[in-house]
C-alpha cells in the first residue's frame, strides 16, 4: 500500500503542480454570535449551537487581556547558566512574560489578534490594540531574541512555543491593518530566528515525537507548514513536507484506543492526520488514512470526549484542551474533504460543547490558555448563526 501512496504522490505532484491541497476557504461574518440561551441542564451547549460570534468574542477576549500582564504565578522553564541568569519574568521575557508560561503568552497574543481581525468592533478593541502595541514593540522583541541566544536557551520552547510564535506571526502578516503591519515587522526578527531553529533542528530529529503534550512533532509541523505556505517560504515548506513524510508516511494502524492519556491536550493519532492532510495530495492522503486510521472515514465513527475530573488541576484540565484540538482537526478534515469526512463536524461540535462552557470563568490553571484553544477550534469550524 505504501508504494501505491508514493506513486500517487508522484503522479499528482506532476499533474497538479501543488494545486491539489489548497487550504479551505474560511468565512467570517462579524454579525454572527453564539446563542447560549438554550444551555442544556447538564451545562452543555447544544452541539448545533457551537459558534464564535461577537457576543462570545467579547467574553473570550477577556482571557488574554487578563493574563498577558499577569506575571505571577509563572513557570519559567529556564535552564540557568549561573546565578546571574536569574531574573523576574518581565526581565527575561519583555514581550511574553504573562499567562503563566512563555508559550501561553505567545498564543494569548495570537488570540487578541485573531479576535480583533474577525470582530473589529470588539467592545475592548482599543484596549486590545494598546496591549498589542505595548507587548510587541521592537525593543521587547529584541529582548526575546537575546534570551533565545543565551548559552543554555538554544532548545527553549522547542517546538511547541516555536509553533505558536509562527502562528502569531502568520496572523499578523495577514492582518490588513497598519498596526498589523507594524507589529509584524517588529516580530519578524524573532520569527526569522524561530524558522532558523526549525531548519536546524528538523534534519537532526531522527524519530518523531508521538505524545499528547507540548513536544508532539506533528503539531509543530502543522503550524510550521501553515506559516511557510502563507509566507510563500518555499524552502521552509519543502523541509516541513519532507520531514513530515519521513516521519509518518509509513505509519499504520494508529492505536487510537489508547487515547486519551491522562494529561493529553493533543491527540497523537489525530495530530498525524492533521499534518498529513496538509502535505499529501488528496488521493495519496486517502490511501494513507486507509492504512493509518480507516475507521475515521466511517459515518458512525465515534470518539468519546475527554472528561475532566478537576479543572483546578493544571494537568487534568489538559483534557479540555484535547477536546478543542480534536475538534479543530475534525473541522479541518470536514472542511477540506467534505465528501469523505463531512460527518466529523458533528463529532467536533460534541467535543467543543463539552468544554466550551467552562472556558470563561475557569480557574487560572485552565483560563490562561484554554481560551486560545477554543478560539482556534471555533475559527476552524465555520459554524455561524445570526443574532
Amino acid at each position: 500500500m505504501k508504494r501505491i501512496i508514493l506513486l500517487a504522490i508522484t503522479l499528482l505532484a506532476i499533474s497538479c503542480k501543488g494545486d491539489v491541497n489548497k487550504d479551505p476557504e474560511k468565512k467570517t461574518n462579524n454579525n454572527d454570535t453564539l446563542s447560549t440561551k438554550d444551555i442544556l441542564p447538564d451545562g452543555l451547549i447544544p452541539a448545533e449551537m457551537v459558534v464564535l460570534g461577537e457576543k462570545e468574542a467579547n467574553r473570550l477576549v477577556e482571557l488574554p487581556l487578563g493574563c498577558i500582564n499577569t506575571e505571577y504565578p509563572n513557570k519559567l522553564g529556564q535552564t540557568l547558566e549561573n546565578k546571574e541568569a536569574m531574573g523576574e519574568p518581565h526581565e527575561l521575557h519583555p514581550a511574553f512574560y504573562g499567562c503563566f508560561d512563555w508559550h501561553s503568552s505567545v498564543h494569548a497574543h495570537w488570540s487578541l489578534v485573531s479576535l480583533l481581525k474577525q470582530f473589529p468592533d470588539l467592545e475592548k478593541k482599543e484596549a486590545v490594540r494598546e496591549a498589542l502595541t505595548k507587548s510587541l514593540s521592537a525593543e521587547n522583541i529584541q529582548g526575546e531574541i537575546a534570551y533565545f541566544k543565551r548559552e543554555e536557551s538554544t532548545s527553549y520552547e522547542r517546538t511547541y512555543g516555536w509553533a505558536w510564535l509562527l502562528k502569531l506571526s502568520e496572523e499578523l502578516i495577514t492582518w490588513e491593518d497598519p498596526l498589523g503591519t507594524e507589529l509584524s515587522q517588529n516580530l519578524q526578527p524573532l520569527t526569522n530566528l524561530i524558522v532558523q531553529k526549525y531548519t536546524e533542528f528538523l534534519p537532526k530529529l531522527n524519530y518523531p515525537i508521538r505524545v499528547g503534550e507540548h513536544t508532539n512533532s506533528a503539531f509543530a509541523l502543522a503550524f510550521a507548514y501553515d506559516y511557510a505556505k502563507t509566507t510563500e517560504n518555499s524552502e521552509f515548506l519543502e523541509l516541513v513536507k519532507k520531514r513530515s513524510q519521513d516521519f509518518y508516511l509509513k505509519d499504520d494502524d494508529c492505536p487510537v484506543s489508547w487515547e486519551p492519556g491522562g494529561y493529553d491536550f493533543l491527540s497523537p493519532c489525530l495530530s498525524e492526520i492533521d499534518i498529513m492532510r496538509r502535505v499529501l495530495p488528496k488521493n495519496a492522503f486517502s490511501l494513507w488514512v486507509d492504512d493509518f486510521m480507516p475507521q475515521i472515514k466511517e459515518e458512525d465513527f465515534e470518539m468519546e470526549v475527554g472528561e475532566v475530573s478537576d479543572r483546578t488541576d493544571g494537568k487534568l484540565v489538559h483534557l479540555d484542551g484535547l477536546n478543542f484540538s480534536r475538534a479543530w482537526i475534525f473541522y479541518g478534515l470536514a472542511n477540506q474533504y467534505p465528501d469523505s469526512f463531512g460527518h466529523l463536524k458533528s463529532l467536533a461540535n460534541e467535543h467543543v460543547s463539552y468544554s466550551f462552557p467552562n472556558v470563561v470563568g475557569d480557574s487560572y490553571e485552565g483560563g490562561h490558555w484554554l481560551g486560545t484553544f477554543a478560539i482556534y477550534a471555533l475559527q476552524e469550524s465555520g459554524n455561524k448563526v445570526k443574532e
